[in-house]
C-alpha cells in the first residue's frame, strides 16, 4: 500500500500527517502528488470529501519548504481560488495543519468581514492567499494585493465556479497572473464551459480523475418522493422522524426557503438551523461548528453555502428542492456515504420538478426509484379514460408533462400548481396522516436499505 513518504513529500509533512493519523494517501493524493511535485499542470476530477484539498496542499507545502523565498510587500507565491466562504477557511486551515513543521506564511480573503485586517496581513506579504473572487477582486481594486508573483495557482471547484456565475470574475484575476506559474485545476464535473477554461488557463495538463464526472455514490441509497409541493413540509417532519438520521442536510434552492422550512421544522417540535449567504460570517461559523460536533443534527442549506461543509457523519440527504441543474445533484449527494460509511438521499419532487429528475437521471444515467406521495397524481392520458374511471387512482402516478420553465434559474420557488391542496379535499385522511399512510406503503415495497457503520 502506498505511503506519503513513498509518494516524496518533505519528512516535515508526513510527521503532520502521521500527528493527524492520516497514514494512507486517498487515489486523487496518489495520482495527483507526483505531478504536481514534478510542477506539472494539472485537471484533477474529483468529488468533496475524496481528500482534493491534501492533493494540492501537500505538494505545494513541499515546494515551498524546498525552495524559501521571502515574499515582496502585498505579493503572494501560492494563490488559491474557492467559491465560498466556508471552504476557503478550510483550504486556508489545512495548509496549516499540514504545514504546521514548514510554517508557510498565510492569508485568507473572504467576504461577510471587515476588509481592513485582510488587508494587513497582505501588507508584508505572504507564501500562501486563499480567497474567493469577489473580496480578492476588491483587494486588487485597492491595490491592496499583486499577482505578478505568484508561483503556483489552484482553481477549486470550477464548476461550482461557474454555477455562481464566478467565470468573468476569475478571467479578470487571471490577467493579471504571470504567464509562466503552475496552474493546478479541480472539479467534480467538467460542463463545456469549464473545459474551455482548462484549455485557455493550462499548459498541457496532466488530467486526473478518481470517479466519473457523473457518478454518484455507490453507497448512498438514493429515493425520490413525488409529492404535492403544499405537502412538502408535512413530508419533512415526517421523514425527519422516521429515518435512523445521525445527521441530516436538507437542501433548498433559495435562502428565504431555508429560512421557510427552519420555522416550519421548529413548528413541528423539529430542532435545525439554516445556512446561507443572508447569515453572517459568525453566525455561519457557529452553526457549521455545532453542525460539525452534534449539537444541530438538522442543517438546513442552499447549494452555495453548503459547499463549505466538510462534515463527515452525516446519514442522511434531503432535497426538499430538486436542483436545476443536474451536476448539483451529483454534489449534493456527495455529503453523505463518506469516510467509508453508507448513506441515504431522500428527494422530494412536485409537478413542476419533473423535468428537474429528467435531467439528473440522464446525467447519472440510472433511474431512482420514486414513491408517489401525491394526494391526487396527475394522470399522463385523462381524456383517454372513461369518466367513471376518474376516480380510481393509477398504481403509478405521472406528471401531467408540461415543461413550462424547465430550465428557469431556480432563484424564485415554484408555487403550488392550481389546485393542489394539502388538506380538506375529501377521504378520512388529510394532512400527515394522509402522508404518513403513503410514506408506510411506499416503505413496504423497499428493502430497509443501507445502514450507517460506526467509524
Amino acid at each position: 500500500m502506498q505511503s506519503f513518504q513513498a509518494l516524496g513529500l518533505a519528512a516535515p509533512l508526513v510527521r503532520a500527517l502521521a500527528e493527524e493519523n492520516y497514514l494512507t494517501p486517498t487515489p486523487i493524493q496518489t495520482e495527483a502528488i507526483p505531478h504536481v511535485l514534478a510542477g506539472r499542470d494539472l485537471v484533477g476530477i474529483a468529488q468533496t470529501g475524496t481528500g482534493k484539498t491534501a492533493a494540492f496542499a501537500l505538494p505545494i507545502l513541499h515546494q515551498l519548504a524546498a525552495h524559501p523565498a521571502r515574499s515582496e510587500p502585498r505579493a503572494c507565491r501560492v494563490l488559491v481560488l474557492s467559491p465560498t466562504r466556508e471552504l476557503s477557511g478550510q483550504i486556508l486551515e489545512s495548509f496549516r495543519v499540514y504545514g504546521r513543521h514548514v510554517r508557510p506564511t498565510t492569508a485568507l480573503a473572504i467576504g461577510g468581514v471587515s476588509i481592513g485586517p485582510q488587508a494587513r496581513a497582505l501588507a508584508r506579504g505572504v507564501d500562501v492567499l486563499v480567497a474567493t473572487p469577489g473580496r480578492l477582486l476588491d483587494l486588487m481594486q485597492s491595490q491592496a494585493v499583486r499577482l505578478d508573483r505568484v508561483e503556483v495557482f489552484v482553481l477549486d471547484e470550477a464548476d461550482r465556479m461557474l454555477d455562481m456565475g464566478f467565470i468573468r470574475d476569475i478571467r479578470r484575476i487571471v490577467t493579471r497572473l504571470p504567464a509562466k506559474r503552475q496552474t493546478l485545476f479541480f472539479s467534480a464535473t467538467m460542463p463545456g464551459e469549464i473545459e474551455a477554461l482548462v484549455g485557455q488557463l493550462l499548459r498541457d495538463p496532466v488530467r486526473v480523475a478518481v470517479t466519473p464526472s457523473a457518478k454518484t455514490v455507490d453507497r448512498v441509497e438514493q429515493r425520490v418522493l413525488l409529492v404535492d409541493r403544499a405537502a412538502k413540509g408535512a413530508l419533512l417532519a415526517d421523514v425527519l422522524r422516521r429515518e435512523p438520521i445521525d445527521r441530516a442536510l436538507v437542501f433548498t434552492r433559495t435562502k428565504r426557503g431555508a429560512d421557510r422550512v427552519v420555522r416550519g421544522l421548529q413548528g413541528a417540535g423539529i430542532a435545525a438551523q439554516a445556512i446561507h449567504g443572508n447569515k453572517s460570517q459568525n453566525q455561519r461559523e457557529r452553526v457549521l461548528a455545532e453542525f460539525r460536533d452534534g449539537r444541530v443534527r438538522i442543517l438546513i442549506a442552499t447549494d452555495i453555502a453548503a459547499r463549505g461543509i466538510d462534515v463527515d457523519g452525516i446519514s442522511h440527504v434531503i432535497n426538499y428542492d430538486l436542483p436545476n441543474i443536474p451536476e448539483s445533484y451529483v454534489h449534493r449527494i456527495g455529503r453523505t456515504a463518506r469516510a467509508g460509511a453508507d448513506g441515504v438521499a431522500i428527494s422530494f419532487c412536485d409537478a413542476e420538478e419533473r423535468p428537474f429528475l429528467r435531467d439528473i437521471e440522464r446525467l447519472i444515467r440510472m433511474p431512482i426509484a420514486a414513491t408517489d406521495l401525491r394526494r391526487e397524481p396527475h394522470r399522463a392520458e385523462p381524456a383517454a379514460r372513461p369518466p367513471q374511471q376518474h376516480r380510481h387512482r393509477p398504481s403509478h402516478g405521472r406528471a401531467n408533462g408540461k415543461d413550462h420553465g424547465r430550465h428557469q434559474s431556480g432563484h424564485g420557488r415554484a408555487e403550488p400548481a392550481r389546485g393542489e391542496r394539502r388538506e380538506g379535499q375529501g377521504g378520512e385522511l388529510s394532512g400527515v396522516a394522509f402522508l404518513q399512510r403513503k410514506w408506510n406503503q411506499g416503505r413496504g415495497k423497499r428493502p430497509n436499505g443501507n445502514r450507517r457503520h460506526a467509524h
